[in-house]
């Protein structure tokens, strides 16, 4: 993969939420794949009960209904696993200020762990230095124009799946970038 691996351990993560607002919406799915420096790959993901009704805007885009989150934890309760799973990497995330914002929010209102002070990379700011000229960068556009994820089952707008396609983007990205010097 290159030297860049070896600064790491990089975990890209993503969040599906129930609107777009970290202060009034909740994450009810968290998905990440962290890279460690040798090379391997590890997953995490999980739905999270965001103790109110899914509006059905979202359920149509993530295809996560009320049913399905009823018995997930509460972030509160998934906050320490996630927070394990993060240890010691730095985050990734495309348009990291969205999914950031959504973290740092739930860890703040539920006072179960430490604020997440390390900030992230953001896959679309990379994305745009290392491959100029796209038609926008949108994660979907990218994942068509470049040839991601053709490997990776599941769905978009679901955590893991999002996350799974960051992440070979962001590997794309580095490539390129630390190519370029």
């Amino acid at each position: 993969m290159g030297g860049w691996v070896e600064s790491g351990p990089y975990t890209v993560f993503d969040v599906e939420t129930t609107g777009c607002s970290a202060a009034h919406c909740r994450i009810i799915e968290l998905g990440a794949v962290r890279l460690d420096t040798d090379g391997s790959f590890s997953r995490f993901s999980t739905l999270i009960n965001p103790e109110s009704p899914i509006p059905p805007m979202i359920s149509r885009l993530t295809g996560i209904d009320d049913g399905m989150v009823a018995d997930a934890p509460v972030f509160a309760d998934a906050a320490q696993d996630i927070l394990d799973f993060f240890a010691g990497s730095k985050l990734v995330a495309h348009n990291a200020r969205f999914d950031l914002s959504f973290l740092m929010e739930s860890l703040a209102r539920t006072n179960t762990a430490p604020m997440w002070n390390n900030g992230a990379y953001d896959t679309l700011i990379l994305s745009r230095k290392a491959f100029p000229g796209q038609i926008n960068y949108k994660l979907q556009t990218l994942k068509e124009s470049l040839g991601l994820g053709t490997g990776v089952d599941g769905n978009a707008h679901r955590a893991l799946y999002d996350a799974e396609i960051t992440m070979e983007l962001f590997c794309r990205c580095m490539k390129v970038l630390t190519k370029q010097g």
